[in-house]
């Protein structure tokens, strides 16, 4: 992980506009917010990334934690949201630091494809320790084996259409292409797993799981995953 971590630390060309950007965190905001269940909520969204839309998560919560791995990123989160006194920034060894069933939602998006199997292991027994016993884990888009990278361009392509960046979107598809992003995705690859491996993944954690109806962001063609405390 400590190869993507250095490149979301850095000036990168994942996304194609400012309105790309925004509209993307927007809606895994938005998404988020719908597993929520209670006002009052202990909330931890890890390796949240840039996560420009929380305060409107922190909103719909009594707590959110932010925990990003990459340094540059936790500073200016640690900047931005200094005025609101609902977030709180962490590292994600201040993760695995917090207290025993302390938490009502954590939510892993777009993470499980950066780590190993064992990195993704780990993480997944520090849920279960720190959850409370009617918490919730959602593990969000998970790429599945059989769906390669044509799919994600038409569901950038897609989203861009509907949401009035589609010129941009082309050309950020070519600028990727020729980036760093596709050099590091080429050369370490990311972390694809079948339904299956996933529960079975979160089983072996203690969990129970399953998939949910409809993935976090705008790619139909990845998955999301609640798990629970068994008996929850």
């Amino acid at each position: 992980m400590d190869e993507w971590i250095d490149y979301y630390d850095s000036t990168h060309t994942i996304y194609a506009s400012k309105l790309h950007r925004d509209l993307h965190f927007a809606v895994i905001a938005r998404d988020i917010i719908g597993y929520i269940a209670s006002p009052d909520a202990v909330v931890l969204d890890y390796a949240c990334g840039e996560a420009l839309s929380a305060a409107r998560v922190a909103d719909a919560c009594g707590k959110l934690y932010l925990a990003e791995p990459a340094p540059g990123v936790r500073g200016r989160l640690i900047a931005r949201f200094a005025p609101n006194t609902k977030i709180r920034v962490r590292s994600l060894e201040d993760v695995r630091k917090m207290a025993e069933k302390s938490i009502d939602l954590a939510v892993m998006n777009s993470v499980a494809q950066y780590m190993t199997p064992d990195e993704l292991d780990a993480a997944f027994v520090t849920m279960k320790r720190i959850l409370k016993p009617a918490g919730r884990l959602v593990l969000g888009d998970i790429l599945r084996p059989e769906v390669g990278m044509f799919r994600d361009v038409v569901a950038l392509l897609r989203f861009a259409a509907k949401n009035g960046f589609l010129k941009d979107a082309l050309v950020g598809l070519i600028s990727t292409a020729l980036s760093d992003y596709r050099q590091l995705r080429t050369r370490i690859g990311l972390q694809r797993y079948s339904e299956q491996e996933i529960v079975a993944k979160l089983e072996k954690a203690g969990f129970t799981a399953a998939r949910a109806h409809q993935n976090i962001g705008h790619n139909p063609w990845r998955m999301t995953f609640v798990a629970r405390h068994p008996l929850t």
